[in-house]
């Protein structure tokens, strides 16, 4: 019974990441007059999450955690291979990978960002977690 509950548990926390992150991307793509907003919404998600992680966290404490991230989103998304962590943090390859539909470039993206954000919340709380969200998209509309 113990088991059931810890698994019911993970897969909620990993469907709440999910909505979390499919909402962040759905800001960025309304936000197409922003600056940088030539590069695709995941790529600016995943930068917005930089910024605001390594603040709290540090450059190393990100770079762990967002290579944990795509670690676990390769399990599902084996194009994610293709996908290199920079020394800076930040993703390359993500963006000619998020536009691909046609290796799920769209949900692999989707699967990095959830999984960093499950993984903070593992970490952190839920709480805090959606604190250090709001503060990265402080105009941002991240209700459903």
């Amino acid at each position: 019974m113990v088991n059931s509950v810890h698994y019911r548990t993970m897969e909620m926390s990993s469907a709440l990441s999910r909505d979390l992150a499919r909402r962040l991307l759905a800001v960025e793509a309304a936000s197409k007059s922003a600056p940088g907003a030539h590069s695709h919404e995941a790529t600016r998600v995943c930068d917005k999450l930089r910024i605001a992680l390594t603040r709290f966290a540090g450059s190393d404490g990100f770079m762990s955690l967002l290579r944990r991230a795509l670690a676990l989103a390769r399990a599902d998304f084996p194009s994610l291979e293709t996908v290199k962590l920079k020394p800076d943090g930040s993703l390359e390859g993500l963006e000619v990978l998020a536009v691909d539909a046609t290796n799920g470039g769209p949900d692999a993206a989707v699967a990095v960002i959830a999984h960093l954000l499950g993984l903070l919340e593992t970490f952190i709380g839920e709480p805090l977690t959606l604190r250090l969200v709001r503060d990265a998209w402080p105009n941002g509309s991240l209700n459903k």
